[in-house]
């Protein structure tokens, strides 16, 4: 009789357990839409990204990505698949028919019955699984099978091997992960064979009698047999590894090829384990026939006694007797083979090193303050500093802005050519007055123009002498397309073109709108385009929005190194991409290269590391992108363009020589164009790129020296210093300066940096490059190596003594009054007549405005010092004369100009100036900037006329005295020098309002 107690009764227990059809129908419906709504994400990315790569014309690029990672899918995932799959058949097929009824046998009966009849979707399981992970890991190797199947000679030889350096860079890699995929699938089918023999009674481990069944011994002895012979060609490709090995040694800490020990050791002990490990295979495969472990076993466990007395001990006892006791005449040949090996992979070996003495020699004052100025044409606008000056001066609106490093470059007026320091009016979100969807990507969606100034003037109050300027920009550039839609700021998505009309700029008359109507973009009027952006970007605005309709584009991946990168993604892009006016657009220009860890004897180095500074650390957006951070052979091989306005990315063949670009040519066909094609206006804003020469220069600390044994003392290593203009600890950054070194005769645009002695802080080198692209001498790097027995102050020295001298380190601390901050440019160091002249540039950043104003230069040249107004006068003091072409002051002539104050109209003009400059004040002091804007501007109408009213006074003077010069020329008096007008400072910044 059924319990009929107080318990519920069955049929709700049963109502409420069971979900009813409607319920299931839902659960199921919101199943499907979920798998739905996952499919068409991952529907959304392919899409997209496939839309974005033909918008600029690169969809090459995307397919051969795209097939090659499905290629390398499959066919991996196919074959673990197969491997892993046949061996768990086989091992099923070979169980033993019976099975002795023991108590383990018992135990595994209940798992063989309840996977009986889920067998084949268990082993379909099983099989895809493990095919789904090799495939996705196999898929990550693209760029190791396209260089392995496209790669070309190299036309060198390693030393040791005699093979071309193409199969350490483009094969060895491609053979070792083969070798791993091996060893993968042959454990994976070891342990799933062990398994399954073991679940049917084919190995035992508790039951009594034999242990395996003849068939389980055999099968897992193959595949046994096959580990140990691939464990055999790891010992051959170890061989050859040995070229490409890295190592610690002491004469650096990233030796990369063979030493004494590894040509002497290791190399016949890789060779002796190899002969060893096909011994074993065999073995392992007779047990075919012989069906016994004993002599495999006995074979395996002489490899490993081996390997571990052959590849381990006998190096080290060869490295304890043999090489440290005579390491110099050991190790000097291999050394050799490095040094030439290194000096070729990162292009050094052309590297001119010159003796300098560090000290001048001549006598001649005059003759040293002449050569001042033709040894350099001296960069004190630093374009680390100033971009508060340009934001503060050129920013116009809030809603733009500069970035936080300016660009340097050279552009040519009348004939001449000029370093500029130059930067775009970009777009700042965080300006805009009201923040909203619309606002952040239909209304604001571009900068407006260039800002230059010349890097070698400053005007009377310190702030950049602007060669392009105002809103529209206007100046020495002529004219050009203003709009930046692409830039190192513009880093979120816009959509253009639409119905919503884009603000363009403003001015005095109000906004002006504006419609894009450029290449750049995605089409957004096809629905399916976008839903999948709505998608992918999370926005599901995009898709009903009334702002997008006919025309509308979405532009997205808009800094330029990004938009390289996403086209070339084989190349490693400089972290200074910077803006150049070329054929009436504004091109950003990125240097890109081609690396490689795989370079014979060539010692490694890490990128991330290498190009490092002062500046990087400051700013990451200037760090570099890497596709590889360990290389030991770098190229920059790539000239790239992007087109702030449309877009366009262009990839110009530079280095026709590289094979590293010539494998990824082949392998991406048509898009690099040919070094041909870079025009003419384009090639005069090439220059040589700074993380190259950042790599270069961290590498010639030790490898300048070509002597083998030089190299192993470290007598001569040196260090980069750390930047003294600041506390942050990290390298001093490269400077671009238009300077000559002592065996040119004539300046160049330069790429240069100083060295110190390894743990010292005196100067031991200074290294230039010709960075001028399309001159006979681009990339010729010199060296001037100073002497060990005279010592010469470096950056830290030099910097330390600025601000030990009590006159200067009073004057630094009445320029920090009130509320004011120092701040200090570029050390800039030029060779100068056998010595080394060092130019510091002095911002003050003073009132409530916090931007730096040039106020003081400091040099130093032969322990002297000056701490001047403008770096004329801290020159003349400095070397106790005035250049030859400089009139003397008016103290030192025969006859001293009128004085201003008997002109009335000057005295009027300079009383209006001074009232503007204490209206300026006092806006300062009430932080009403437009007030402080129209007071400049009076300021700079009243000096106009006080110059005007005095040159007029001059010209009558003029008149006068060349009526009295007439008498004197008659009676043999002298003539009378002009007068300078009160506004002309000689270009160099002053104290003065």
């Amino acid at each position: 009789m059924p319990d009929r107690g107080g318990g519920p009764p069955t049929g709700p227990r049963i109502r409420v357990g069971r979900p009813s059809r409607r319920v299931r129908t839902l659960l199921m419906t919101l199943g499907v839409l979920a798998v739905l709504g996952m499919a068409f994400t991952m529907f959304a990315g392919f899409w997209t990204d496939w839309l974005w790569y033909r918008s600029v014309h690169y969809s090459s690029v995307f397919t051969t990505t795209l097939w090659t990672k499905i290629g390398l899918f499959f066919v991996f995932g196919l074959l673990m698949a197969l491997a892993v799959g046949f061996n768990i058949w086989l091992a099923h097929r070979l169980r033993p028919p019976l099975s002795a009824m023991s108590m383990e046998q018992q135990n595994l009966d209940r798992y063989r019955m309840g996977i009986a009849p889920y067998k084949k979707w268990l082993l379909l399981g099983i099989t895809a699984l493990v095919g789904l992970i090799a495939g996705a890991s196999a898929s990550g190797q693209w760029r190791t099978w396209l260089m392995w199947v496209n790669g070309v000679s190299f036309g060198q030889k390693d030393p040791q091997f005699k093979l071309d350096v193409a199969f350490y860079a483009f094969d060895l890699p491609w053979y070792r992960f083969l070798l791993g995929f091996g060893f993968a699938a042959v454990i994976i089918s070891v342990i799933a064979a062990a398994l399954t023999h073991y679940l049917y009674g084919g190995l035992r481990v508790t039951s009594p009698g034999a242990r395996a069944t003849a068939a389980a011994t055999g099968h897992l002895s193959v595949l046994l047999g096959v580990f140990v012979a691939l464990k055999a060609v790891a010992y051959w490709l170890d061989r050859y590894g040995l070229a490409v090995k890295s190592s610690d040694f002491k004469a650096t800490d990233s030796w990369t090829g063979l030493r004494y020990v590894d040509a002497n050791a290791y190399l016949p002990a890789k060779t002796i384990l190899f002969c060893i490990a096909v011994i074993c295979a065999l073995l392992f495969f007779a047990t075919l026939w012989r069906r016994t472990w004993q002599l495999p076993v006995i074979g395996f466990g002489l490899m490993v006694l081996s390997a571990i007395l052959i590849g381990g001990l006998y190096p080290a006892l060869v490295q304890k007797f043999q090489v440290q006791p005579n390491e110099q005449a050991k190790e000097a040949p291999y050394v050799a083979k490095n040094l030439a090996a290194t000096r070729e992979a990162y292009g050094i070996e052309g590297t001119q090193v010159s003796e300098y003495p560090g000290v001048s020699e001549t006598k001649d004052k005059t003759k040293l303050r002449d050569d001042a100025d033709d040894a350099a044409s001296i960069r004190i606008m630093d374009p680390n500093v100033i971009s508060p000056t340009f934001q503060q001066l050129q920013q116009m609106r809030n809603y733009y802005a500069f970035p936080t490093n300016l660009d340097v470059d050279r552009y040519s007026k009348d004939g001449k050519d000029q370093d500029t320091v130059i930067g775009l009016r970009e777009l700042n979100l965080a300006g805009i007055p009201k923040k909203n969807w619309i606002n952040n990507h239909f209304r604001y969606t571009h900068g407006y123009g260039v800002v230059a100034a010349k890097g070698t003037e400053v005007d009377s109050e310190g702030r950049p002498v602007f060669t392009e300027s105002n809103l529209p920009s206007e100046g020495d550039l002529g004219t050009y397309e203003q709009r930046i839609y692409y830039g190192e700021k513009t880093t979120t998505y816009s959509i253009v073109g639409g119905p919503q009309k884009e603000i363009d700029y403003s001015d005095d008359s109000g906004e002006k709108t504006f419609s894009y109507t450029g290449d750049g973009g995605v089409d957004l009027s096809n629905p399916i385009n976008r839903a999948a952006y709505a998608a992918a970007f999370s926005e599901p605005q995009i898709l009903y929005s009334g702002a997008i309709g006919e025309g509308s584009k979405i532009l997205y991946n808009r800094t330029p190194k990004e938009r390289v990168e996403a086209v070339a993604p084989w190349l490693t892009i400089d972290g200074d991409a910077y803006p150049a006016v070329v054929d009436g657009r504004i091109q950003w220009i990125v240097d890109a290269y081609t690396t490689t860890n795989g370079y014979p004897y060539a010692s490694r180095t890490t990128l991330g590391d290498t190009t490092a500074d002062s500046l990087t650390a400051a700013n990451d957006q200037r760090a570099v992108v890497a596709q590889q951070n360990q290389v030991n052979y770098i190229r920059n091989s790539v000239k790239a363009t992007v087109d702030a306005y449309s877009g366009d990315v262009k990839l110009y063949q530079w280095d026709t020589e590289d094979p590293v670009l010539k494998t990824w040519m082949k392998a991406f066909p048509n898009t690099v164009q040919d070094k041909d094609e870079i025009s003419d206006e384009l090639m005069a804003h090439l220059r040589y790129p700074q993380d190259l020469f950042k790599v270069q220069r961290e590498l010639l600390t030790r490898y300048h020296v070509k002597d083998a044994n030089t190299f192993l003392s470290g007598s001569e290593v040196w260090q980069v210093p750390d930047d003294p203009t600041n506390k942050s600890g990290d390298a001093v950054p490269p400077y671009y300066l238009s300077m000559k070194m002592p065996d040119q005769d004539q300046q160049a645009f330069s790429l240069t940096t100083t060295f110190t002695p390894n743990g010292r802080d005196n100067l031991s080198a200074f290294m230039a490059v010709d960075a001028e692209a399309g001159t006979e001498g681009y990339g010729k790097i010199r060296i001037l190596k100073l002497p060990t027995s005279t010592t010469v102050n470096g950056p830290k020295q030099v910097q330390s003594q600025f601000n030990s001298e009590q006159d200067i380190a009073e004057s630094i601390r009445l320029l920090r009054g009130g509320d004011s901050e120092v701040e200090y440019g570029n050390l800039l160091t030029v060779p100068l007549d056998g010595g080394l002249l060092y130019v510091e540039p002095v911002y003050v950043r003073g009132g409530d405005l916090k931007y730096p104003l040039l106020r003081k230069v400091l040099v130093s040249y032969g322990g002297n010092t000056a701490f001047e107004n403008t770096l004329d006068e801290a020159l003349n003091k400095v070397f106790g004369a005035q250049a030859a072409d400089t009139d003397p002051p008016a103290d030192e002539g025969t006859t001293e100009p009128p004085p201003t104050s008997t002109n009335p109209t000057v005295r009027e003009a300079l009383s209006d100036a001074q009232e503007a400059f204490d209206a300026g004040q006092k806006a300062l002091e009430q932080k009403d900037l437009a007030a402080y804007a129209k007071a400049q501007e009076d300021l700079e109408e009243a000096l106009k006329r006080a110059e005007a009213a005095q040159a007029k006074a001059d010209q009558d003077a003029g008149g006068k005295n060349g009526d009295d010069k007439g008498g004197d020329k008659a009676g043999g008096g002298e003539s009378t020098p002009s007068a300078t007008p009160s506004g002309d400072t000689g270009g160099g910044g002053s104290d003065s309002g």
